[in-house]
């Protein structure tokens, strides 16, 4: 057995009806000369499973929710119940696509078995398939989740033999709720000693925690010594309120190699750029809908704070930064430089606060009150009361720049469709691979309908960098 951390316990405890703690990919293969089939790609998951210790892994609750729960390894483990077949109705073409990925998406996995999920999608126009896999994000990070990717793919289109000993893991005996009960009771007699521990490692650092967190200025552009320092309210947009359970999905492709020649012509980095990308994007769309605000939005950035010592160890290693997005420049070189500083100043005050402060102020909550927090939340549809935390979450995801196949297909694409929270619509995610940028916006259906223009605006808020820059050089 091996009890979930604070952080992982918090991605359970904050579902909702409308809400999920899951992550989710799309993967597209090309079509090759060997077809790539169900059954092979069901066999070849079954062929690593050793290798991926969160597909095995199923929840055990700690009764009353007295302390954080646990995995243990599933006794009654069911290769089919996860690996699914299901394809796209006529024509196939990326809309259906996406919205098929949506819907799936939307739906919470069940915590009676590990918590993932893995959909092999036919019927696509050029008779490429697709992959469309949820993990929640109990079981991983973004990190994590790239290691996994690194199991299921190969670096050849020939995949290498299954191991000749057939490894197997073994299953656990599944507890009793009196010896769960006990395990709680004991972390409940730890809970003083681990609130000691967060004091010690947290007020030293107040002073940046606190103007992280609660500094602002009234309005306007900001003096630069104060770029990260976020508003204490994001302004409220179309983005933000209370979210519904339906969801919108839209995702493409971009060139890696233009992002590149924006950051060697302006002198910033590719991530400066992809900020910088969607920040446009904002603007474009909320000034079509006429509802830009005079303000700076501000975005949640993740943060992987994983060591080297923790890679392969899967669970949560991260943290989070508060980013203002130059949405109220309209001259996109000026807006270029205004992220790229707001993006270093963001990350040194970043590296003030210890990496697992996070982790520590989420060991220390107790499970129930977590989830009785969520609820309320929900219930009373606070989003709609209050201005939002921030309004949107922006996440950049370095993947590996060389072809990857399964079963022997070409990995054509990578598409990220992360989760959206009460308050904040929005998830904007990009992941580098093989020359590329792709990217998946996630949105509540009812707030962003027409999700689809924000992918455009991407495209030409890319072109628009690539020009200035051509011009700049």
């Amino acid at each position: 057995m091996r009890q979930l951390s604070g952080l992982d316990n918090s991605f359970l405890a904050f579902e909702s009806p409308v809400t999920y703690g899951h992550v989710t990919s799309l993967a597209i293969f090309e079509p090759g000369e060997r077809p790539m089939t169900y059954e092979r790609v069901r066999d070849l998951v079954g062929e690593r499973l050793h290798l991926v210790a969160p597909f095995r892994r199923r929840l055990v609750n700690v009764p009353l929710g007295l302390d954080h729960p646990y995995w243990i390894e599933d006794p009654d483990f069911d290769l089919e119940y996860h690996v699914r077949h299901i394809a796209v109705p006529p024509p196939g073409n990326a809309h259906q696509l996406a919205e098929l990925a949506a819907e799936l998406a939307a739906r919470h996995l069940d915590r009676s078995h590990p918590l993932w999920e893995m959909y092999f999608i036919e019927g696509l126009e050029d008779g490429a398939v697709a992959e469309l896999t949820k993990i929640h994000h109990a079981c991983i990070d973004g990190v994590s989740g790239a290691e996994i990717l690194g199991v299921l793919l190969d670096i050849s289109h020939e995949p290498p033999p299954p191991p000749a000993d057939d490894p197997r893991w073994t299953p656990e005996r599944e507890p009793s709720q009196w010896e769960m009960l006990g395990r709680g009771l004991v972390g409940l007699v730890s809970q003083p000693r681990t609130g000691l521990r967060l004091a010690r490692r947290a007020v030293p650092r107040l002073g940046a925690v606190m103007r992280n967190f609660s500094l602002a200025l009234p309005s306007g552009r900001r003096p630069r010594e104060l770029l990260s320092v976020p508003l204490t309210n994001a302004p409220r947009t179309p983005l933000n309120g209370t979210i519904t359970p339906h969801r919108r999905f839209a995702f493409g492709s971009l060139p890696l190699a233009d992002a590149k020649l924006v950051k060697d012509r302006l002198a910033g980095t590719v991530n400066d750029v992809v900020m910088t990308m969607c920040a446009g994007a904002l603007r474009r769309w909320l000034l079509a809908h006429d509802a830009l605000p005079d303000v700076p939005l501000l975005a949640m950035v993740p943060v992987s704070v994983r060591t080297e010592e923790q890679r392969g160890t899967f669970g949560n290693r991260i943290s989070v930064m508060f980013v203002t997005l130059p949405t109220d420049e309209p001259d996109p070189v000026r807006r270029f430089h205004l992220m790229r500083d707001e993006m270093k100043v963001a990350k040194e005050q970043h590296h003030a606060i210890p990496a697992d402060l996070l982790q520590d102020f989420a060991q220390f909550t107790p499970p129930s009150v977590l989830g009785m927090a969520s609820r309320l939340a929900t219930r009373v549809k606070i989003a709609n009361r209050l201005n939002p935390p921030f309004n949107v979450i922006i996440s950049n995801v370095p993947g590996p720049q060389f072809p990857l196949y399964s079963a022997g297909a070409l990995l054509r694409g990578i598409y990220p469709l992360s989760a959206i929270t009460d308050g904040v619509g929005l998830n904007m995610t990009l992941m580098s691979y093989n020359g590329h940028l792709d990217f998946g916006l996630l949105a509540c259906r009812e707030m962003i309908p027409d999700i689809d223009a924000l992918v455009d605006h991407l495209g030409d808020e890319l072109r628009t960098l690539t020009k200035v820059a051509a011009e700049e050089g």
